[in-house]
């Protein structure tokens, strides 16, 4: 079992930033491969970032690609998302996502925190 911990979720104005941070727990998080969702009201849950368990390998949604950042630093066992240059469309409800086998563009991964809230307002 692995337990992710999402923080950093907060109220930004657009154009401002966050970095969201997961925390893991349970297993030995250098294995795992990464990722980050969202899920906007009324909306399905999509894909933002992915980070591959050795950190060489990264992939970004088109919304995102040049304003978002994942990266992670296994020493502490935590993955983040910078978010730079906000906007209100990004408001939604962040996940981070671990998988020991795939690192997927979908949202099938195996651990799943609880979320947390990012609002942008305009």
């Amino acid at each position: 079992q692995v337990q992710l911990v999402e923080s950093g979720g907060g109220l930004v104005q657009a154009g401002g930033s966050l970095r969201l941070s997961c925390a893991a727990s349970g297993r030995t998080f250098s294995n795992y491969n990464m990722g980050w969702f969202r899920q906007a009201p009324g909306k399905e849950r999509e894909f933002v970032a992915a980070i591959r368990w050795g950190g060489s390998n990264t992939y970004y949604a088109d919304s995102v690609k040049g304003r978002f950042t994942v990266s992670r630093d296994n020493a502490k066992n935590t993955v983040y998302l910078q978010m730079n240059s906000l906007k209100p469309e990004d408001t939604a409800v962040y996940y981070c996502a671990a998988d020991r086998w795939k690192l997927s563009l979908r949202d099938d991964y195996d651990y799943w925190g609880q979320g947390t809230q990012v609002t942008v307002s305009s």
